[in-house]
């Protein structure tokens, strides 16, 4: 039996997606009509999504079995009122490797002080400093999604003592997984460096709070690739201008792109990546689109299938 899908998101993704897609379906045994083109909504089965200036109303799609996302972060998706299909977020192996690599070099270079050798080249011969070994330096992992965990690992596995925190209690062996707003305060009191990897939600906007910031020790670095809206921007920079936070490695905004008049670009002690950490992985990311489609006409569970309570 054929199924029909519709590719609603922007020219530029249709043409990057479409090939791989058409090649992910057929290999997955799939029989699949698809097409950045809506002629009946009636007759739709699956959507391939990313909010652009096109679909926003779903109510005409009646037969639609399932939203599939080609985001990972769906709080852009999940609170449209129109959409009562099953909501289906990305978990792209390609991205959770971009991710993993973003966060350890990110990490590395924090923990080994290369920003000073790399742009204080200044003919003064400096070696008394010298950074400690991984196991010596904490390192707080807030959020232990796929994301989090598997970066978490990847640290844990040079050595870095790692301190995970989510909302809901993690076990993740070689992590020190905390939860609840006490494991919280305790995880930032000891983290030097604190990387941010969780859903934005509710709970989670402005997590790293002025409140929050000054429990971290002196010194301490961010780096946050998750969603700009965790940290309060404005407690972040009184923290770095108070000397309470060493440096920010920010890659997401609340505003994107950052404009050019944000403090964040000129602060000696930010340093502004342009949302380049992860991004969805045309290759990998078709296939988990095909097996999730492929799952729900074998009648079997759809994986990463978003809870709308909790946002994610």
């Amino acid at each position: 039996m054929s199924v029909t899908i519709h590719f609603a998101a922007s020219r530029d993704d249709w043409e990057n997606y479409a090939p791989h897609l058409r090649r992910a379906l057929a290999e997955a045994g799939l029989d699949a009509a698809l097409s950045p083109e809506l002629g009946d909504p009636a007759a739709v089965d699956y959507i391939v999504y990313a909010p652009h200036e096109g679909l926003s109303d779903f109510t005409p799609f009646v037969r639609c079995k399932a939203v599939l996302s080609l985001w990972a972060g769906v709080e852009r998706i999940a609170p449209n009122p129109t959409l009562t299909q099953p909501l289906v977020r990305m978990v792209d192996p390609g991205m959770t490797e971009s991710m993993v690599e973003y966060v350890v070099g990110h990490v590395l270079r924090h923990h080994l002080g290369m920003d000073a050798h790399i742009l204080g080249q200044d003919g003064v011969w400096r070696n008394r400093v010298r950074p400690p070994i991984a196991r010596e330096r904490n390192v707080a992992m807030l959020g232990l999604g796929v994301l989090g965990s598997s970066a978490a690992r990847a640290l844990a596995a040079l050595n870095f003592p790692v301190m995970g925190w989510s909302r809901s209690a993690r076990t993740i062996p070689g992590i020190d997984c905390r939860s609840g707003e006490d494991g919280l305060r305790a995880v930032l009191a000891r983290a030097e460096i604190v990387v941010l990897l969780m859903p934005l939600t509710a709970e989670t906007r402005d997590l790293l709070n002025a409140e929050r910031l000054a429990l971290l020790p002196k010194g301490a670095v961010i780096i946050n690739p998750g969603r700009g809206p965790l940290v309060d921007d404005e407690a972040l920079l009184a923290a770095l201008e108070a000397g309470r936070i060493g440096h920010a490695t920010l890659d997401v905004f609340r505003t994107e792109p950052l404009p050019p008049e944000h403090p964040f670009w000129a602060h000696p002690r930010v340093t502004v990546t342009p949302h380049i950490a992860a991004d969805t992985r045309a290759v990998t990311a078709t296939r988990v689109i095909a097996e999730n489609i492929r799952r729900a006409e074998a009648g079997e569970p759809m994986a990463n299938l978003v809870d709308r309570g909790r946002g994610y």
